[in-house]
C-alpha cells in the first residue's frame, strides 16, 4: 500500500475553464475545501489497519446523534471520511487546509455521481434502439429481445442482462487529475477535468 501524504475533504462548487501558458483552454472543476479537522487515527496494532479520519463543516450538537458526538470528541461534522495511509503525521484535533496542495500535483478524486433515477436502456447503456421506419411506432427506445437464442433453453433471461434500471448515484473514483490552482483566500482548489457529482457533492481529494 502506498503512503498517502496529502488528503482533504471538500465540496464541488462548479465547472469552469482556465487558460494555460500557451493559451490553450482547459476544463476545470472548482472544489471548496474548508479546513478539515483530524477526528480520529486508526493504527495497525489497535484497529488492524492504518488510516486518518477527517471531518469538515461542524454541525450543531442538536443535529448530530449521540453516537457520532461520542466518537468525535463531543463534536459533529456534516462530512466525515477515512483515508488509508501507511503513516500519519497528524494528531487528533489538528487542522488540514488547502495549502497542503500546490499547482501541478497529481490527485485522485472520489465522489458520488449524479443520481438520475430509473432510466431506459438507451440512456443507461447507449443502446441504439429500434429502427425509425418499417411500421415502427412505439418501439424506438425499446431494448429489443432479451431471451431466446442459442444456449438459452426455455427463453430464460441470462444473469447480467443489461436492462432498464436505476442510474447514477454511484461512488466514482477518477485518477490522473492535476491541481491547476490553489486559492488560499477562498479555500478553493481548481482541478483539471471533470469531477463526478452535482454541485455540493462531498469530494475526497488524495495526492
Amino acid at each position: 500500500m502506498n503512503i498517502i501524504m496529502k488528503y482533504i475533504l471538500g465540496r464541488k462548487v462548479n465547472m469552469t475553464q482556465r487558460f494555460d501558458e500557451s493559451g490553450r483552454v482547459m476544463p476545470v472543476t472548482i472544489v471548496e475545501a474548508m479546513p478539515n479537522v483530524v477526528t480520529g487515527i486508526k493504527t495497525l496494532e489497535r484497529d488492524g489497519y492504518s488510516a486518518i479520519q477527517l471531518g469538515t463543516e461542524e454541525q450543531k450538537e442538536s443535529r448530530v446523534n449521540k453516537a457520532q458526538i461520542g466518537a468525535l470528541g463531543g463534536k459533529g461534522y456534516k462530512a466525515v471520511k477515512e483515508f488509508r495511509a501507511d503513516s500519519v503525521g497528524e494528531a487528533i484535533g489538528d487542522t488540514i487546509s488547502v495549502d497542503m496542495f500546490a499547482a501541478g500535483d497529481d490527485v485522485t478524486v472520489t465522489s458520488t455521481s449524479k443520481a438520475k433515477g430509473f432510466q431506459g436502456v438507451v440512456k443507461r447503456y447507449n443502446f441504439k434502439g429500434g429502427p425509425r421506419t418499417h411500421g415502427q411506432k412505439h418501439s424506438e427506445r425499446e431494448p429489443g429481445s432479451i431471451g431466446g437464442g442459442p444456449g438459452r433453453a426455455g427463453g430464460r433471461v441470462v444473469k447480467g442482462m443489461r436492462m432498464a434500471g436505476r442510474t447514477g448515484g454511484d461512488i466514482v473514483t477518477v485518477k490522473g487529475l492535476k491541481i491547476v490552482a490553489v486559492d488560499l483566500a477562498t479555500n478553493t482548489i481548481a482541478i483539471s477535468g471533470a469531477v463526478p457529482g452535482r454541485r455540493g457533492t462531498v469530494v475526497q481529494i488524495v495526492g
